[in-house]
């Protein structure tokens, strides 16, 4: 990656995350946290490795993105807004009534959203699944996903990698957003998954291990080394720092997985994202 492009997802990160700030805090309440933590991530799949069309959302053949994490819809919904899939205004209606901007992901709303979320778990079953129709069509996409850390305490989750190992799915790439919190505290004092790279591995996985989880270099580096990988699923680790970008949000540790997060927050947030 050139200096050029990596300014180029630093600078829309930010900008990523200013319209999530704005759409929660029109709102006045979300899961701002978990939210922020997996922006990098999608900025690189969006703007430099996914095949899509903003304006054939149906194209055939195209990559697709689930986010399991149905909670971080804002940050997708950010994303489709700023390319193009649908006005930017309607960032505004989120999570009210007659919206299509739910606050978990849902297929039958949303123009681009690949897949509907909200059951931890499901949506990565699906994304299993979305892989192996891609394999039997030999359509070339890659089929990317992405969960939580706290979802990752799912049986639904291990169920679905023992699956994606057998059919050796290397069309399917995921991340863990391990940003270590979930809503009742932290993940190790929840239901540990130490080490989560070895048990990734022996489901059958190839298992990458991005350090910084917001280094757009580090991302896009491990998407491209999971590309090579012959005969495995991928599964990236990205270690992130939940509310990442707004140091009040972050203070908050556990408690900004759903806060009230209003007017004077929004213009609080948006002036530290400047």
């Amino acid at each position: 990656m050139n200096s050029n492009e990596q300014e180029f997802l630093v600078e829309k990160s930010r900008v990523i995350r200013r319209l999530v700030v704005d759409e929660i805090g029109t709102l006045g309440v979300g899961h701002i946290g978990g939210c922020l933590s997996p922006v990098e991530a999608l900025v690189v799949l969006y703007y430099k490795e996914m095949n899509v069309d903003a304006k054939n959302p149906c194209m055939e053949g195209r990559d697709r993105f689930i986010m399991s994490k149905g909670h971080a819809g804002p940050t997708v919904y950010a994303i489709l807004a700023e390319k193009g899939y649908f006005p930017m205004e309607e960032l505004y209606t989120l999570n009210k009534p007659e919206t299509n901007l739910p606050s978990h992901c849902d297929m039958l709303r949303t123009p681009g959203i690949d897949m509907t979320a909200g059951s931890l778990g499901q949506g990565f079953s699906c994304a299993v699944g979305i892989a192996k129709a891609s394999q039997i069509k030999k359509d070339n996409a890659y089929i990317y996903a992405m969960i939580g850390d706290g979802e990752s305490q799912e049986g639904q989750i291990w169920e679905a990698a023992m699956v994606a190992a057998q059919f050796k799915l290397n069309n399917l790439i995921a991340f863990t957003d391990y940003n270590k919190l979930q809503i009742d505290g932290t993940v190790e004092e929840v239901n540990g998954l130490h080490p989560l790279d070895k048990k990734w591995e022996a489901f059958g996985w190839n298992v990458i291990v991005v350090e910084d989880g917001h280094d757009v270099v580090e991302i896009a580096t491990a998407v491209e080394s999971a590309k090579t990988c012959e005969n495995k699923p991928t599964m990236i680790i990205l270690n992130t720092i939940k509310g990442k970008g707004v140091s009040f949000v972050e203070d908050k540790g556990a408690a900004n997985h759903n806060m009230t997060f209003g007017e004077e927050e929004k213009i609080k947030a948006l002036k530290e994202l400047e």
